[in-house]
């Protein structure tokens, strides 16, 4: 019996494309603002929300975007299949990653006095975006073994 993809529909597998455009456009706007900024564009520090050496971030920002890109493949093709395990950690990891994000917005807003990672906006919103890739992205995993 073949495995069914209920779960994928164009408008849910448009999400995910649209969160992944979202995360794609803020990888280029901070390589923008490092190699050739623009005026309009924050400044290439507002992007930076933590210490790691800009070629480092950016590699794993590409590696972030190339598995997206896979995984929405995957999803858009009802070939996204994962154990039952798998979608409950990767939801487990998607919900914790979701409130932890929400967190720092909120000691952000909050605490004035906060280091400046709780402020830094454009990486704390755009971990929201990872964090909703993430649990949008659970929603389309096939169960592993189908239904008897």
């Amino acid at each position: 019996m073949a495995t069914t993809h209920a779960r994928t529909t164009p408008a849910s597998t448009g999400l995910l494309w649209g969160l992944t455009a979202l995360f794609a456009l803020r990888v280029f706007a901070q390589a923008l603002q490092y190699w050739a900024p623009i005026d309009s564009l924050p400044d290439v520090a507002a992007f930076q929300g933590s210490n790691l050496p800009y070629p480092v971030l950016l590699s794993s920002q590409l590696l972030i975007l190339l598995l997206m890109c896979r995984g929405n493949w995957l999803a858009g093709r009802g070939r996204l299949v994962w154990s039952d395990g798998t979608r409950y950690g990767a939801k487990l990891a998607g919900r914790i990653y979701l409130a932890g994000s929400i967190a720092r917005i909120g000691v952000g807003v909050l605490i004035p006095a906060a280091p400046a990672w709780f402020s830094s906006w454009i990486p704390a919103i755009f971990h929201l975006v990872l964090a909703a890739f993430v649990l949008a992205l659970t929603h389309h995993a096939s169960p592993a073994t189908p239904f008897r």
